[in-house]
C-alpha cells in the first residue's frame, strides 16, 4: 500500500473516469466496462512509474469499497451518486453534479493537490471540468468516442433504427454536453486522425485546442513468441485449423455478424479456416444474451456450425496467448475509434485485418502493418482474410512488422510521457499530425 508520505513528495494527477466497474482488477466485459478502463488504468500505472501520484476519481456502486489501490502511488476513488444501482453511461450526467460535489468535499477533506486533471469520456468530462472551475487546475479531456460521428454511423447503419436512437444512446443530450466541455476545458485529446477531424470540423474547435496522442498497450504482456510455444497455446486453447479470432465486448456496434458473414466467403475457399469468437464478459445480461442467440442463429441459417466457435469470456492472464494462438485477428467493428483489441493482436504477432469504419486504419500501412476491409462488404472483407492465410510471404511480413509498428507507436509509455508534455508544453516525443500516421508504402521487410 502507498502511504501518504510518498504522496506528498510526488506531484498528483487526477484521472476521472466516472463509468462501468472501474477496479484494481476490473470485470472487462461488464456493462460500460471494456477498453476505456483499460486505457486509464495503464495510463495511470505509466504515469506513476514517471514520478507521479494518480488518483482515478469513479463512480461508487453496488458493493464497491470506497478505494481500491491498483499499485504503487495508483489508487482508485470511488465517489458515490445516484444510489446504489448500476447507472448506463447514457443516463450518468444526471447525478453528476451530486458526484462533484461529494469529490470535492473529499478532495478539500483530504487535503489533496492535483497538478492536471484528465477526464475521459463526455460523462467523466462534464465532472472533470467542473473539478477544473473549482479546484483552479488545467483539465485535459480524452473523448474517446464522439457523440456526432457515432449518431452518423448508426444512422447510416440502422436507418430503419434511426427514431429509436435518441432513446437508447440520449444522442441530443450527450452532444449538447460534449460542445460545452470540449469548448470549456484547456486541451482535448483526439486518439486518432478521423478523431481530429470530427472535433476540429464537426464540433468546431480551432486545431490548436486539439492534441492527437493515440491509446497505448502493454508491451510487457503483449509480444511475439516462438513457434513452439504459439504452438503450446494452441493446444490449451483447443484451436485447430487456420483460426481465425474475433474477441470483445457483445455490442452490436462490434459487427460479429458481419463478420460471420465475411467469413462464409473465407470458408468456401479456405477448408481449413474456423471462425473462434471470443466474446462477451462473465456474466451477459438479457441484451447480450439476445445478441448472443442471434449470432449463433444467423450461423446455422448459412450452415456453418462446425465451422464456427463460440467460446466465453476470455481471463485477462490468458489474453495475450490467445492472441499468439490464433493465424489471424480481425476487427470488424461497424464504427470504433480506435480498437485496443487490433493493436494488441498486432503486437502478439498475429497478423490483423481492421476495420476501415475507424481511426486505427489510417494508422497502418496496408499490407505492410496489416490489412483493412469494409465489413458490410462481405466478400471485401472475406476476400481480404482469405489472403494472408493463402500467401506465407505475406503472412510473415504482417506477424513481424505489425509486431514492430505497435511497439514503435503505441505503447503506454510513450503514451504517458506525451500526456505530461501535453501538460507541460514541452515539444511531445511522438506528436503526430493525421498525415503522419502511415508511413509511406516499402515492399521491404
Amino acid at each position: 500500500m502507498t502511504n501518504d508520505s510518498d504522496h506528498e513528495r510526488f506531484p498528483r494527477i487526477a484521472l476521472v473516469s466516472t463509468h462501468g466497474y472501474v477496479a484494481a482488477n476490473p470485470p472487462l466485459g461488464a456493462a460500460d466496462t471494456g477498453g476505456q478502463v483499460v486505457y486509464v488504468l495503464e495510463l495511470a500505472k505509466k504515469l506513476a512509474k514517471l514520478g507521479y501520484s494518480v488518483d482515478i476519481f469513479t463512480r461508487q456502486f453496488e458493493n464497491q469499497p470506497p478505494e481500491d489501490q491498483v499499485e504503487d502511488r495508483v489508487r482508485v476513488v470511488r465517489i458515490p451518486c445516484g444510489g446504489r444501482d448500476f447507472i448506463p453511461k447514457e443516463y450518468l450526467h444526471r447525478y453528476l453534479m451530486e458526484w462533484c460535489e461529494t469529490a470535492l468535499r473529499f478532495i478539500k477533506r483530504n487535503d489533496l493537490n492535483y497538478i492536471f486533471i484528465n477526464s475521459h469520456y463526455w460523462d467523466a468530462g462534464v465532472a472533470g471540468q467542473r473539478l477544473s472551475e473549482a479546484l483552479a487546475v488545467p483539465h485535459i479531456h480524452t473523448p474517446h468516442s464522439l457523440g456526432i460521428w457515432k449518431k452518423r454511423q448508426m444512422e447510416t447503419d440502422y436507418p430503419d433504427k434511426a427514431a429509436s436512437f435518441e432513446a437508447e444512446f440520449n444522442f441530443s443530450e450527450r452532444i449538447k454536453h460534449e460542445l460545452i466541455v470540449y469548448r470549456s476545458c484547456d486541451t482535448v485529446v483526439a486518439t486518432t486522425p478521423i478523431q481530429l477531424d470530427v472535433l476540429t470540423g464537426d464540433y468546431g474547435l480551432k486545431p490548436d485546442r486539439v492534441h492527437m496522442i493515440p491509446p497505448g498497450y502493454d508491451d510487457n504482456r503483449f509480444f511475439p513468441v516462438s513457434s513452439a510455444s504459439r504452438e503450446m497455446a494452441r493446444q490449451r486453447f483447443g484451436f485447430h485449423g487456420k483460426t481465425v479470432l474475433a474477441l470483445g465486448r457483445l455490442a452490436t456496434n462490434k459487427g460479429y455478424d458481419l463478420l460471420i458473414d465475411a467469413f462464409a466467403v473465407l470458408a468456401e475457399r479456405e477448408p481449413e479456416a474456423v471462425l473462434h469468437l471470443a466474446l462477451g464478459g462473465e456474466q451477459l445480461d438479457e441484451q447480450e444474451r439476445t445478441l448472443l442467440t442471434q449470432l449463433k442463429q444467423r450461423v446455422a441459417e448459412i450452415g456453418l456450425e462446425d465451422r464456427v466457435q463460440f467460446a466465453g469470456f476470455v481471463a485477462d492472464e490468458d489474453l495475450a496467448d490467445y492472441y499468439r494462438a490464433a493465424d489471424l485477428f480481425v476487427l470488424s467493428s461497424r464504427y470504433e475509434p480506435f480498437g485496443m483489441t487490433a493493436i494488441e493482436a498486432m503486437a502478439s504477432g498475429t497478423p490483423t485485418i481492421i476495420t476501415v469504419h475507424g481511426g486505427l486504419f489510417r494508422a497502418v500501412s496496408y499490407g505492410r502493418h496489416a490489412l483493412f476491409a469494409d465489413p458490410f462488404d462481405k466478400y471485401d472483407l472475406g476476400i481480404t482474410m482469405m489472403k494472408p492465410l493463402k500467401h506465407a510471404r505475406l503472412y510473415g511480413r504482417l506477424s513481424r512488422m505489425g509486431a514492430h509498428k505497435a511497439r514503435s507507436l503505441f505503447t503506454w509509455t510513450g503514451i504517458a510521457q506525451q500526456l505530461i508534455a501535453l501538460i507541460e508544453g514541452r515539444p511531445m516525443r511522438q506528436a503526430l499530425d493525421a498525415d503522419d500516421w502511415a508511413e509511406p508504402w516499402n515492399d521491404g521487410d
